[in-house]
């Protein structure tokens, strides 16, 4: 599929977000209760011309500068614009210019309901795979976020290298899309409707996971996922067995992360100061982190609080200078079967060496 098709079906053929076929672009979590009132503020067109995947709401925002790529008619710019304050800013980026004059002819409204005496928003017309051709300065950005657009995208790997530049050392790509199960078949990933409802051009999770390694980021953490079930029988015959999942990860640019979690006997206590998280923090899927706990972490899982705007947050133990082999918290355990051999004992029985 080119970019004319994929502006053409977002610019004329969806107007609202009624008009989609599937529902693969509409499976957003619960809005937490902090949120709504936010929400309630935006304009009624920001909102009905919205497509996407999930909700982009990363942690600790006051004074971020964010970037959204996709950020189609600049919900979730305006969104967070009420969270990073009048001392953050927030970016969009989209390549459809109807959906880049909704968003910009709300901008001094949303700045009133917010109460800014300034803009702290705006919106740029570019491709997301090439941001090197926009007023956008390498290594500057706390934050890159999308929702569900990654997915239409011709060139993913370029778009996650291109974010992986722009954010600074110990920023974050915390973005929502749509995966498959397996790698999508040609005929199916040229199909109009199925590449425009956000499913012809998901990428294969693993393809994905390995894009975003070569890019520079070394161990992309899945944070929430839910399976995508297609309300429409014609577009569900189409794709078959193949399942479709809503997922949100986050990429932290950190320069000493390991290709695996490895146990350095260190641990982390979380303070509960993280904004609307008194409770405990959710780092991702596996690491759930309670208030007050000691609470083991893998080395990469360290770098992920200590190096970055999550720091403050956290006391640390341990000083990392003995190694212990994998981490045991992070799914992935000693290959080689254990035996009840004695200490210093050697056996062999064949193999391939």
């Amino acid at each position: 599929m080119t970019y004319e098709d994929v502006k053409e079906y977002y610019g004329k053929v969806l107007q609202k977000s009624e008009d989609l076929q599937t529902n693969a672009c509409c499976t957003g979590a619960d809005m937490p209760d902090f949120l709504k009132p936010i929400m309630s503020k935006l304009h009624d067109e920001v909102v009905t011309r919205y497509y996407g995947c999930g909700l982009v709401l990363p942690e600790q925002l006051e004074g971020a500068r964010i970037l959204d790529l996709g950020s189609g008619s600049g919900r979730d710019v305006y969104a967070l614009s009420a969270l990073v304050g009048k001392t953050g800013e927030v970016v969009g980026v989209d390549m459809t210019e109807e959906q880049l004059e909704v968003a910009r002819r709300h901008v001094d409204y949303h700045a009133d309901v917010f109460g800014y005496k300034r803009p702290n928003v705006r919106f740029l017309k570019g491709y997301i795979e090439r941001l090197d051709e926009l007023d956008l300065e390498p290594g500057t950005f706390d934050l890159i976020i999308s929702n569900c657009v990654i997915n239409l995208s011709p060139d993913k790997a370029a778009v996650l290298r291109e974010a992986h530049r722009l954010l600074k050392p110990g920023g974050e790509m915390y973005f929502s899309d749509v995966y498959a199960d397996r790698r999508i078949p040609r005929e199916l990933a040229q199909d109009a409707v199925l590449y425009g409802e956000c499913l012809g051009g998901a990428l294969y999770w693993n393809d994905f996971e390995n894009l975003a390694r070569s890019a520079g980021f070394a161990d992309p953490r899945l944070v929430t996922d839910s399976p995508i079930t297609i309300n429409n029988r014609a577009q569900s015959e189409k794709v078959g067995p193949i399942r479709f999942f809503s997922a949100t990860y986050r990429l932290f640019k950190l320069s000493d992360l390991e290709p695996a979690c490895e146990d350095y006997g260190q641990a982390v206590v979380y303070r509960g100061t993280i904004p609307h998280h008194p409770n405990s923090f959710r780092l991702d899927k596996h690491h759930d982190i309670p208030r007050g706990k000691v609470f083991p972490v893998c080395g990469n899982t360290l770098q992920m609080l200590r190096d970055t705007r999550f720091r403050e947050h956290f006391d640390y133990i341990g000083g990392g200078e003995t190694h212990y082999g994998i981490f045991d918290g992070c799914g992935k355990t000693l290959p080689f079967e254990s035996g009840s051999l004695a200490e210093g004992a050697v056996t062999s029985s064949g193999g391939c060496c």
